[in-house]
């Protein structure tokens, strides 16, 4: 620890944001990082715990605590804060392939664990993080660096997701040769399509992807296994398979009428908004336009919220999310104490704009839809709204969100939005290679296992757990090459 008094001398510090008003005008990042010697004090912040829970990465009452990655956070910060750029990123790289994302998607679970957090603010993990990553490519410290030995083993990797991008790139410098097959256009997966350019601007990815193809991997775009691609074919040209297609098959809304004209999966309405911007700027029309429209978004996670900001930025008339749960506390309550994940009330990036757009916070709690309305035509015009309460259920022995008799109201609408969560596996990807599923609808394993049911084909990532966080799905890639590696070799020493 280079200032064992420097969290009670410094205090907490991050980056700037644009005012919502300025940053609302595009798609692109819109923090402003801290001078490189204000992010050197924040490293001064780390206490070097003798217990850094900040790393720990457990699931405490259903949540996560803790890097998931068990990043070696007090490492990398004293590093940071000694101004030893070069060996920070080397003590980064040691647990995470991926810090450019992280630093900048992840919701930072190691920061709410951090032990400043019991008294004080915690120390600026995330963004220390991202600042050491973004150093290393900055001062060339981060080139390619393709294995010197080969294995003469060949592996396929079927979605390039976070995990399917972690388990290649760990699979490629073991020595193996590494396919990775995406069915979509451009190679990232969730990170690509899934999450808006003013969260992750997408030369960030195409950046590490070419790093990768610059390593030896093989990447290969429009790729549908199990409809273009046959699954024979891939068993025998690779010696093993991962799955990394994601738990892509979106949760729905079931609510009479629901086949009016203008509802849409929240992860259509951003796929379809963020490949116009990549392949036109917009010119081609060929997204949603929420401009001059009435907007629901159903659903109160970072997806619900990423539709917020995405259609305030087109310039919707009304932006308005619908969330079932209860509005959170201002602070912990007695009953989720430090270091579990703060169950807490956060407003995003897309909430402050739709506060600052239109004069008000766009969330309802304690709601869902009870009906969607359309005109003669099929279009959707306006959408039921009943308010929801918590009653213990004496069948089911548990509290359940139930209507509230008489509170139904209607909101114009043009467009609704689901976000309502994924519930797992698709269909015919499972179908395809013939694996089995759990009652989660995702592919099974035995426990802490990766190996499916299926000779020499594994899973990983969403797939595996289902619906999860971009650092879970990194960890699970980091995993599932050991297990593929030690099948492969005979041991690992990844």
């Amino acid at each position: 620890m280079g200032k064992p008094t420097g969290f009670m001398e410094y205090d907490r510090k991050l980056s700037k944001g644009l005012a919502p008003e300025e940053r609302i005008k595009n798609f692109d990042e819109f923090h402003i990082p801290l001078p490189k010697e204000e992010q050197r004090i924040q490293g001064a912040r780390c206490m070097d715990c003798g217990v850094p829970f900040c790393q720990s990465g457990v699931i405490l009452n259903g949540m996560t605590s803790g890097c998931p990655l068990n990043n070696l956070v007090p490492e990398w910060n004293d590093l940071l804060y000694n101004g030893n750029m070069n060996q920070a990123l080397n003590r980064l790289f040691k647990t995470n392939n991926f810090p450019e994302f992280t630093g900048r998607v992840c919701p930072a679970p190691c920061e709410p664990a951090c032990t400043c957090n019991v008294a004080t603010t915690p120390v600026a993990i995330k963004e220390n993080e991202l600042s050491i990553i973004e150093n290393g490519y900055k001062a060339g410290f981060i080139t390619a660096q393709p294995p010197k030995v080969r294995t003469g083993k060949k592996v396929a990797v079927i979605g390039s997701g976070p995990s399917g991008l972690a388990a290649a790139d760990q699979l490629n410098k073991r020595g193996h040769q590494v396919t990775v097959f995406e069915r979509s256009d451009r190679i990232g997966g969730l990170l690509m399509y899934g999450i808006p350019n003013m969260k992750l601007e997408k030369h960030v990815i195409d950046r590490k992807v070419n790093l990768m193809k610059e390593e030896g991997v093989t990447f290969i775009t429009g790729a549908d296994v199990g409809k273009d691609i046959k699954v024979s074919q891939l068993k025998k040209e690779y010696d093993s398979i991962i799955l990394a297609c994601g738990a892509s098959k979106p949760r729905d809304i079931k609510a009479p009428g629901r086949e009016a004209k203008g509802i849409h999966f929240a992860v259509d309405f951003l796929k379809g908004v963020t490949k116009s911007l990549l392949d036109s700027n917009f010119e081609d029309g060929a997204c949603i336009n929420t401009k001059g429209k009435n907007v629901i978004v159903i659903g109160g996670g970072d997806t619900g919220n990423d539709c917020v900001g995405t259609s305030v930025r087109q310039g919707a008339k009304s932006v308005l999310q619908i969330e079932m749960m209860p509005k959170p506390p201002e602070t912990r309550r007695e009953d989720n104490p430090w270091p579990e994940w703060p169950k807490v009330l956060k407003t995003d990036y897309g909430q402050e704009e739709a506060i600052a757009v239109y004069g008000n916070d766009p969330r309802v709690y304690e709601s869902t839809v009870k009906e969607f309305i359309a005109d003669k035509d099929g279009n959707l015009i306006k959408v039921k709204i009943v308010k929801l309460c918590s009653k213990f259920n004496a069948e089911a022995k548990r509290f359940q969100m139930e209507e509230v008799p008489g509170s139904e109201y209607e909101v114009n609408a043009d467009y609704v939005f689901i976000a309502a969560g994924f519930l797992g596996t698709e269909e015919y990807v499972a179908k395809a290679f013939g694996v089995e599923l759990n009652a989660r609808t995702n592919v099974a394993t035995e426990e802490g296992k990766y190996k499916t049911s299926q000779e020499k084909i594994f899973v990983t990532g969403d797939m595996h757990r289902g619906q999860s966080l971009v650092v879970w799905a990194i960890r699970e890639g980091r995993e599932v090459a050991m297990a593929v590696d030690e099948s492969l070799m005979g041991y690992s020493n990844l």
